[in-house]
């Protein structure tokens, strides 16, 4: 609990201007009009208060789960057991990650607002499902991005600890996840801007419906690939640098408090 809640908080803040950087590119207002760089850290007390208990919750959840299915496993069966802990793990995070991201992104593309005043005119307005709107968008791209990431990031790991003999050095995790984290982003983009347009849609519109498969027709109808990997390019620098912040700090402090 505590190695994942310090893990979580450390990238998120650390990075939090390359993710207002992509939210505002995947907004459907276009960058320049969700606020440019201006306000860069607006949306960060959403995000400040949400990152320990979110990423705690991960780690509780796919290390338990993990430690669960070890037990009489086949070692080819190893990367499937990472997937469905990496899954079960997202499932519940998601459940303390997705009010958040929605006060987060809503802050992010209207740098002028306060996060309490999002807060309260969502919960006001539309009321805990508006909190939650997202929900099954955010599901649906962090389960296909665990599935890369983990097995990614555990057969990395095993690869070089095999190489040099030993287990891997904290650092050497963290180089792990960067590589797995960046590849995952990359592969997953489109599912991120469909959540993003979600999150952002405006309440009764088509995309509030939460269909994740219609916002991704939308965007390809209207703005074709370069729309479906909109943001690509800060997305995969966050997640590559927060891969290593991230797993590096878990691994460290895990280790230390171990």
């Amino acid at each position: 609990l505590k190695a994942g809640g310090v893990a979580g908080v450390c990238v998120d803040l650390i990075l939090f201007p390359l993710d207002t950087v992509k939210t505002r590119l995947q907004s459907p207002q276009g960058f320049r009009k969700a606020g440019g760089f201006r306000g860069i850290y607006a949306g960060v007390p959403s995000t400040a208060i949400g990152s320990f208990p979110n990423a705690a919750a991960f780690f509780i959840t796919y290390e338990n789960v993990k430690s669960m299915l070890h037990h009489g496993s086949t070692s080819y069966l190893t990367p499937a057991t990472h997937m469905v802990a990496a899954s079960l793990g997202e499932v519940v995070a998601c459940l303390i990650r997705v009010p958040s991201e929605v006060v987060k992104q809503r802050a992010q593309v209207s740098p002028s607002s306060s996060t309490l005043r999002i807060f309260s005119h969502t919960l006001y307005h539309e009321g805990i499902q508006g909190l939650y709107r997202g929900y099954k968008s955010t599901v649906l791209r962090e389960i296909p991005f665990s599935l890369v990431q983990f097995p990614l990031w555990e057969s990395l790991k095993d690869l070089w600890s095999w190489k040099q003999g030993h287990v891997v050095d904290s650092w050497q995790s963290a180089v792990c996840g960067a590589f797995a984290g960046g590849f995952a982003a990359a592969v997953t983009t489109p599912l991120d801007v469909a959540k993003t347009r979600i999150m952002l849609a405006k309440a009764g519109s088509s995309n509030a419906s939460g269909n994740v498969l219609a916002a991704l027709g939308g965007i390809w109808r209207t703005q074709g690939l370069s729309g479906l990997f909109a943001g690509v390019v800060p997305r995969m620098a966050a997640i590559s640098l927060g891969g290593f912040i991230f797993l590096g700090t878990y691994e460290k402090t895990r280790q230390l408090l171990l």
